[in-house]
């Protein structure tokens, strides 16, 4: 556990700022277990529901690789602009907690309720509600870890959360790999209602009153902030951050459909019996290699500066979807997989630190968190229209190839473009964005 400082009263926010080494140990392994747990139920169905609605439904009542690319651009669409409404409503909730158990809920019941629903719109309308909850926890997460820790942790903080999450989500992929040999695709189902109960006893365990709500937004105890949030004014007068967006935005068109694409094609390769266990097995790979991805830029990411270790992440993307092309070998297409663990563990650790970053001492962190995740979702829910007409139109090669390229693109944009924020922001607080109301000391 790295000390941090904790300031005032969680639920407040405005009392006299106390000294602490820290969150309790109950918060720290309250914090542990929620990003264990909820590492599925925040991410929804993703590749399962391509591979679910493939080999269950099938072409025969109409669900090819375009109408499921098509279902997951309508949630993912449907998801970004919940975004940035869902980090204003962490900015100025006192109570985070009860907001990460309703979403929670929400997904659990939009998931378990597609096997019972047929029509492209019902299923469309399911995932798009699972895909607005699930906008809730990243900076719901970062948010609550702002509070506990304070800014100097927060960097290796991140670092050992997102290490629990993707910890969570290999034990996950290992269960659904396993158990979905006896009972199918629907099994998947089941677990992450399993999940999302034990995601809500584990957020009850941190106590509500150690999350200063005041530090969870970026706002220092001895400034004054009383302007509503505007992600959107955030956005567009910050370049630096205008930037990060775009880069965000290219990553996860080029990285989000990877992995159901690979879904789709171990679903011809291998038959349908065992592309659901093949593709857990893919993603407990690719998980068990960010668990240490996590840990090593918490640890590194102020000595390295983020830039370095970001622009690896792009590189490693970039080569994934390239290195897809040569083989359909199921053992091949696991080994590419597994570079998953890298690029995306990099992203997963550096976003809310680069954020933070831009961000410090505005009162906006999450607010703009949610305003960049508009953006990432931007990408992602494009990603799959692109991979599925890619793939009707020239093939399972021709759609990896395409997003191999924007991975290129997004690289080269953030070598050129992007500044170091590291350096920057332990030197000095970050200014409010210009329009902003003043922050007086």
């Amino acid at each position: 556990m790295v000390a941090g400082e904790v300031q005032g009263v969680g639920q407040g926010g405005v009392a006299a700022d106390v000294p602490a080494q820290g969150p309790s140990r109950r918060a720290a392994l309250g914090l542990d277990a929620l990003n264990f747990f909820l590492a599925d139920v925040r991410d929804g169905l993703g590749p399962y529901l391509a591979i679910y609605l493939l080999a269950v439904r099938g072409p025969e009542q109409g669900w090819t690789e375009a109408t499921v690319g098509f279902v997951m651009t309508i949630a993912g669409l449907t998801g970004l602009l919940a975004q940035t409404p869902a980090g204003a409503l962490i900015d100025s909730s006192r109570n985070k907690p009860a907001i990460v158990i309703a979403g929670a809920l929400a997904v659990t019941v939009a998931c378990l309720s597609l096997p019972f629903l047929s029509n492209f719109y019902l299923v469309a309308g399911s995932q798009s509600l699972a895909a607005m909850a699930g906008a809730i926890f990243p900076p719901a997460l970062s948010g609550i870890t702002l509070g506990l820790v304070g800014p100097k942790a927060f960097a290796r903080r991140i670092g050992r959360n997102e290490a629990f999450n993707h910890l969570g989500n290999a034990v996950s992929a290992a269960i659904a790999a396993g158990t979905a040999v006896l009972f199918g695709p629907i099994v998947v189902f089941w677990l992450m209602a399993v999940l999302a109960a034990l995601s809500i006893g584990a957020m009850l365990v941190v106590p509500r009153r150690e999350i200063d709500d005041t530090l969870a937004r970026g706002l220092a105890h001895d400034a004054a902030h009383h302007e509503h949030p505007s992600g959107l004014k955030t956005l567009l007068s910050s370049r630096p951050l205008l930037i990060f967006a775009l880069t965000c935005f290219l990553f996860h068109l080029s990285n989000a459909a990877m992995l159901p694409t690979t879904g789709q094609l171990l679903t011809y390769v291998v038959g349908k019996e065992q592309a659901t266990s093949l593709i857990a097995l893919c993603i407990v790979a690719a998980q068990c290699v960010m668990v240490p991805m996590a840990i090593m830029v918490g640890a590194k990411a102020d000595a390295w500066g983020r830039k370095p270790i970001f622009l690896v992440a792009f590189a490693v993307l970039a080569l994934r979807g390239a290195l897809y092309t040569l083989s359909n070998d199921p053992f091949w297409l696991f080994a590419v997989q597994c570079l998953d663990g890298v690029g995306a563990g990099i992203f997963g650790a550096l976003f809310p630190v680069v954020v933070a970053d831009l961000t410090r001492g505005t009162g906006r962190f999450n607010v703009s968190q949610g305003a960049v995740a508009t953006a990432q979702g931007l990408g992602a829910a494009f990603s799959a229209s692109i991979a599925g007409v890619t793939i009707v139109a020239a093939g399972y090669s021709a759609a990896f190839l395409t997003l191999s390229a924007i991975a290129a693109a997004g690289f080269l944009l953030y070598l050129f473009a992007m500044p170091e924020t590291g350096a920057a922001a332990a030197e000095a607080p970050a200014q409010p964005p210009a329009g902003s109301a003043a922050v007086s000391p």
